[in-house]
């Protein structure tokens, strides 16, 4: 086993012994290079010693020059290594000069300073900064920026930094530049620069103070006309957060790049966001309906970054979901005004489940606020940012809107323009309520999935319901020992005719019918709910109300029950999951049998509802996924779980054929395609009727999906049949995907699809079809999109056939970590991931994957984003270990 990286802690942070005030950059960009020569001012922080060197981050840069105060420095004033520029005595305040050389052309990384396509951009966060000049690259380090951009005029007229425009000029030889100023100190993974040959898209926001804020779009020519979405979602997320929180654009202008290559989904930098294409880019005929609401979310999540992230930012990079959780959440809340917040926080939870929950239960579990790492592009997981929203929005829960948005005005008075950490966050929220958040603050540093086990006794003469909570969050990898958490626990009580009844706790007086928040703090707590006249089927944990699993003995009739009648849109799908996950899982131990009509009937009931939104529908008939049914299992039996749900989905579809064929024809949307609520629910519910429909084997079904494919005139309708298609051998099934292949060959998002949609299928040949794939000439190992879209999808989403028993799924995913390793790590390492949970597996496959991760680990130079993943995922975990 190679060394295990070095790691840095939490508990060592201390304060910069320098700080920067003003940075000036002059970008000099040339196809084959760029210089940069920066000018900082740096002076000494309080209470540092004299002889404190000055330590600037560098990687991969070439040193043209170094001044200080003017003067030239000698080589023997300051030394180089590959991570560092040290100059051993400098004054207390001074002048820095640098010049560097860099090749933007070669930075597969795509952190740094880059080229993506035929334009020149930037990916700063985390620590990119140092792969474009010298610099104190960490968060707590704010300065004001002033930025000179040189470069040739016709190959780069667009020219944009931070901040506004403040000069331009010619700069002969047929060059010229555009300077840029940042009014607001910032830090310098914010800091952001794009030259390029662009088409803008201009339009305008007023601010309730009646500032007109300049906003522009910029994409490649060839993408005019697919930003009109992204525009409205925009001004819809400025307006929103005036309306919401009171808080204004604090810029003359807004700007948004589109880029090819990019290893995120977006970047907040301030005034200037870089997007990857896939979350900017839409017209019906190549956006489904989840790009147009995932465009939508994150053009919010980037523009609500400006207070969130940016005027108030992280002390350092632990605090990384002061900023992410806080922003998922805010987007969130944003969505849910946008849409059905029931649907949305069905969706959120799923998307919890299937990527966090798993990740609490790995060897690369962490807290919200990790304690240590060896790379930091390995934190930004699904615990920071998603269980990081649900920490955002437990303090939501307990204070309601009024109360977080006080404690969200109180953050900003105190903390704007400084760099700050989740106990700053904790406090503003606790004073500003007059409330004792002190145990809520574990939920910042301890790790696991915490599960709550409920139990009730009724007694009937007294008409009282006792309540018994408990708390148990089992050893993670990082953590054996757990202490009780503040668990909001949302209850609501339904009498048998499924109609809420009031929840008053002993002593209380009398309290109107709804939902009840329960505040679990003890390992083991009591409630008595008194009034009550017959015993209630309980309703627990109402909209999800915190980031748990939970058990509780229901029976598969007050399931059915739940399903039918609760008045919580959340808990009736979580109802018909828990229902269905009931049965997959009896089928997995003793095989696959005839659906209990029980199910079939509540699954028929909530199909033929007339009133019932067709959005929620589709969500409560949507099968528990594979991935969320392994984690009920000790030992994942994968086969097991497949064709067990791969049963049930085809018994739905033949035994409610008819009322699947109704559903469909009824909900057929018409006319010019609409991504609002109610179409994207229409054809939602249609489109999962003719998945249905399909499982059932027969020849209607491939029919009736052929006609779909053919008639449909917008790609949410083009891209279900096509995933249905391409799990059929038929001859016609391979046609039309070649076809589909052939049109849109030259638009890269929509040929992501294409190679999404074979990942994914369930063919008996996936696997050789994905394998083929990697060698079509269309697939471009440095493009972060479409390994994405062929190599993640199939082994991160395509659980059944990337978990092959011949272990071949995993020798190959090993080959393709190594391969991508040596250009873009963040990739590889994040795709290294997969191998991380062998523990879980049954012997065979354990062994396999983890022969994978060895080997992996075995391979010289390995970078440390991936190192460190390996390294944890190897480490002996006591009895779990195979072998």
């Amino acid at each position: 086993m190679s060394q295990a990286p070095t790691l840095v802690h939490l508990s060592d942070y201390t304060a910069p012994p320098y700080l920067v005030d003003e940075v000036e950059l002059e970008f000099d960009l040339h196809d084959d290079h760029a210089l940069v020569h920066s000018r900082l001012s740096v002076r000494r922080g309080a209470g540092v010693a004299p002889e404190a060197p000055l330590v600037l981050d560098g990687e991969e840069l070439v040193l043209e020059a170094l001044r200080l105060d003017g003067a030239a420095m000698p080589e023997g004033r300051y030394r180089l290594d590959e991570a560092a520029l040290t100059i051993e005595e400098v004054p207390d305040r001074f002048t820095l000069e640098v010049i560097t050389r860099i090749r933007p052309q070669d930075n597969t990384r795509l952190e740094g300073l880059y080229r993506s396509g035929g334009m020149f951009c930037t990916q700063c966060e985390a620590e990119g900064f140092r792969r474009i000049t010298y610099f104190p690259d960490r968060p707590d380090v704010m300065a004001r920026y002033t930025v000179t951009i040189a470069a040739d005029r016709d190959g780069y007229p667009i020219l944009l930094s931070n901040g506004n425009p403040v000069a331009s000029g010619d700069a002969g030889a047929g060059r010229h530049w555009v300077r840029w100023r940042d009014p607001f100190p910032k830090p310098s993974y914010l800091f952001a620069l794009v030259a390029g040959d662009l088409h803008c898209h201009e339009d305008c926001h007023t601010t309730p103070s009646g500032r007109d804020i300049r906003l522009a779009i910029y994409t490649e020519h060839t993408n005019a006309g697919r930003t009109e979405h992204a525009m409205r979602s925009l001004k819809a997320a400025m307006r929103w957060d005036e309306d919401t929180y009171g808080l204004e654009c604090d810029l003359d202008n807004y700007l948004v790049v589109a880029v090819d290559d990019f290893n995120m989904g977006a970047m907040e930098n301030k005034g200037l966001n870089i997007f990857n294409t896939q979350y900017i880019l839409a017209r019906p005929e190549i956006a489904t309906d989840a790009d147009y609401a995932n465009i939508e979310a994150v053009i919010g999540h980037e523009y609500f970054h400006n207070w969130t992230g940016n005027r108030v930012t992280l002390r350092d990079w632990f605090q990384l979901s002061l900023k992410e959780g806080l922003t998922v959440f805010r987007e969130q809340q944003f969505s849910a005004d946008r849409g059905s917040p029931a649907v949305r926080r069905i969706q959120e939870v799923r998307t919890l489940r299937a990527a966090q929950f798993p990740e609490d239960a790995s060897p690369m579990a962490h807290p919200v606020r990790p304690q240590s790492y060896a790379e930091i592009n390995n934190f930004y997981t699904a615990t920071v940012y998603m269980k990081g929203a649900e920490v955002i929005g437990m303090y939501h829960t307990l204070l309601g809107q009024d109360g977080f948005r006080r404690g969200l005005d109180r953050y900003f008075q105190r903390h704007d323009g400084q760099a700050v950490t989740c106990e700053d966050f904790l406090a503003a929220m606790a004073d500003a309520n007059d409330v004792d958040l002190g145990q809520f603050a574990r939920w910042y540093h301890q790790s696991g999935t915490p599960v709550v086990t409920v139990t009730d006794e009724f007694d009937p003469q007294t008409g009282h319901l006792t309540l018994m909570l408990s708390q148990h969050t089992p050893p993670t990898a990082d953590q054996p020992e757990k202490q009780p958490l503040h668990i909001p626990v949302a209850l609501g009580l339904l009498d048998t005719d499924g109609h809420d009844l009031p929840v008053r706790l002993s002593g209380e007086d009398e309290r109107a019918a709804g939902t009840r928040v329960l505040e679990l703090r003890e390992a083991e707590q009591r409630f008595v709910v008194e009034g009550l006249s017959q015993r209630p089927v309980p309703s627990l944990l109402r909209g999800f109300s915190a980031p748990v699993r939970l058990e509780y003995d229901y029976s598969d009739e007050s399931l059915a029950f739940l399903f039918a009648n609760d008045s919580d849109d959340f808990n009736r799908w979580e109802a018909g999951q828990r229902l269905a996950s009931r049965i997959l899982l009896r089928w997995v131990d003793r095989g696959p049998e005839d659906a209990p009509e029980y199910f079939l009937e509540a699954f028929r009931r909530t199909l033929t509802d007339p009133a019932a939104d067709p959005a929620l529908v589709a969500e409560a008939l949507t099968l528990p996924a594979e991935g969320y049914l392994a984690e009920q299992m000790e030992v994942i039996d994968v086969a097991g779980i497949h064709h067990s749900r791969e049963h049930l989905r085809a018994e739905i579809g033949r035994r409610l054929g008819t009322e699947l064929r109704k559903a469909y024809d009824d909900n057929r949307v018409t006319g010019t395609y609409r991504p609002d609520p109610v179409d994207m629910g229409r054809r939602r519910l249609r489109n999962l009727a003719l998945d249905y429909l399909f499982a059932a084997g027969d020849s209607d079904g491939l029919e009736r999906c052929l006609t779909h494919y053919r008639e449909a005139d917008n790609m949410t309708d083009t891209m279900a049949a096509l995933t249905l298609l391409a799990d059929s051998p038929m001859p016609e099934a391979e046609a039309e995907l070649e076809a589909f292949a052939e049109r849109w060959q030259a638009d890269p998002l929509v040929l992501d699809k294409w190679f999404r949609v074979q990942a994914l299928s369930r063919r008996e040949d996936a696997f050789e079809r994905v394998r083929a794939l990697t060698d079509h000439p269309a697939f471009d190992a440095g493009n972060p999109n479409r390994v994405r879209a062929l190599i993640g999808a199939f082994c991160q989403g395509n659980t059944y056939h990337f978990h092959r028993s011949d272990g071949s799924g995993y020798t190959f995913l090993a080959d393709w970590v190594l391969a991508l390793d040596g250009i873009n790590p963040q990739i590889a390492a994040r795709l290294a991931k997969t191998l991380s949970r062998w523990r879980r597996y049954d012997e065979g496959r354990g062994t396999a994957m983890r022969t994978a991760l060895e080997r992996i680990d075995q391979a010289p130079a390995l970078s440390k984003d991936v190192r460190e993943v390996i390294a944890r995922s190897l480490e002996p975990q006591g009895d779990k270990q195979h072998g």
